[in-house]
């Protein structure tokens, strides 16, 4: 049996959720579905390269990032294209790499505090605080309503 996984793929100016990448479970299968399992969409896992309305309207809920030129269109197929070669690259026997210096030791300092209490300092680098709290963009928001938004008061 596979498993669908999302991730998500960073290219220049572009999220992307891959929706389309397997796990193998313990039952030892080895083929792959045509279509993945995932609740309410149908995404085909091995295509045209064309991506449907109702996949670019749920990337766009989940990654915040609009699809509304069809050079972003292009460019979103192109990435699951690449995902999709990436995918089909044979690495069984492979050991994962400790760090992508193979030949060299990197040395990790001690961790100890050699400073502390400098909260105000840290916060005046800050764009907006609230309360001695770094103030972020709300992460479920999409950002034409996020604009549409009152901004935190300092009060």
């Amino acid at each position: 049996m596979w498993k669908a996984l999302t991730y998500f793929v960073a290219l220049p100016g572009v999220a992307v959720s891959m929706l389309n990448v397997f796990l193998k479970s313990q039952h030892g299968e080895h083929e792959r579905p045509e279509f993945v399992a995932y609740p309410h969409l149908r995404i085909r896992s091995k295509g045209s390269g064309r991506v449907t309305a109702e996949v670019i309207e749920h990337l766009e809920r989940l990654a915040l990032v609009d699809f509304g030129s069809q050079e972003a269109v292009a460019r979103l197929e192109k990435a699951i294209a690449f995902a999709d070669r990436l995918r089909a690259v044979d690495t069984d026997g492979v050991e994962p790499m400790e760090s992508v210096l193979e030949d060299r030791c990197l040395y990790l300092r001690s961790d100890s505090v050699v400073e502390g209490n400098c909260a105000e300092e840290l916060l005046q680098n800050a764009h907006q605080v609230v309360e001695e709290y770094f103030v972020a963009p709300p992460g479920n928001i999409s950002l034409p309503k996020q604009d549409e938004q009152e901004p935190f008061s300092d009060n």
